[in-house]
């Protein structure tokens, strides 16, 4: 699970490149459109409704753009008709790639990524032939300063969490989903702040490279990144905290 680790370490640096293009509340309202459509409006027994407020909430989003996405979602507003999908393909040196996009027209989106993934030396990939690679997880990450490890590591297995793991800058607790809620109403009612909660594609092994090729996938998940209608990449690319350095250094 290193390789989603290693992303996670960059999730805000991204975050704040996203609001500087105007794109991270969009993406955000989607996410919340979809969550409400898909299981109503209440957020109390929609829990990825509320999962979506609470990242919505955590980058500052204005309350009345999350009501507005939640009415759309509802129908009670008009919006776009907006689809939730899957592409699955290979970046270089055979490292898979899931690539969660909400779109309201899928001949465009696929387009885009093929196009984005050909001109990284990628592929697009059949259904079905990377998505085994991955298991669909409960992820909270949180920030370790001035946090017990003892007590995130009680909290966290005694309400059912799978595996947590501890690191210079993360805390990652990870779940089953039909443990996820309690994990999390677990932490939060024990005082313990937490950066992400989300449902997440966690690889099951990853693949470790050298710098120069693993700055080149860095790259492909980038650019597919940038496209409107992607929410997420998942890969199973094994980062190294010296190659995670660098590339950090010149986002």
């Amino acid at each position: 699970m290193s390789g989603h680790s290693k992303w996670s370490t960059i999730k805000h640096k991204k975050a704040a490149q996203d609001a500087r293009r105007g794109k991270l509340f969009t993406r955000l309202a989607r996410e919340i459109t979809i969550a409400a459509r898909e299981g109503g409006g209440n957020p109390d027994v929609n829990f990825r409704l509320r999962l979506a407020i609470d990242r919505a909430k955590a980058a500052n989003m204005p309350k009345d753009n999350i009501e507005r996405a939640i009415k759309r979602g509802t129908g009670e507003l008009k919006g776009e008709e907006l689809v939730e999908v899957m592409y699955e393909g290979y970046a270089p040196n055979g490292v898979a790639l899931l690539v969660q996009a909400l779109t309201d027209n899928k001949n465009r989106t696929v387009a885009e990524i093929r196009r984005t993934l050909t001109r990284q030396g990628g592929t697009l990939a059949d259904a079905g032939s990377v998505v085994w690679q991955f298991d669909r997880k409960g992820y909270i990450a949180i920030t370790p300063d001035g946090v017990d490890e003892d007590t995130v590591f009680e909290v966290a297995v005694e309400a059912g969490a799978e595996d947590v793991v501890f690191s210079d800058d993360l805390i990652e607790v990870y779940a089953d989903l039909e443990n996820f809620q309690a994990v999390r109403q677990a932490l939060q009612e024990a005082g313990i702040r937490f950066e992400t909660a989300e449902l997440a594609m966690l690889p099951k092994t990853t693949l470790r490279l050298g710098e120069k090729e693993t700055l080149q996938v860095m790259g492909v998940i980038d650019a597919l990144e940038e496209l409107d209608d992607v929410q997420q990449v998942y890969s199973n690319l094994d980062i190294s905290d010296e190659v995670m350095t660098k590339y950090e250094a010149s986002a």
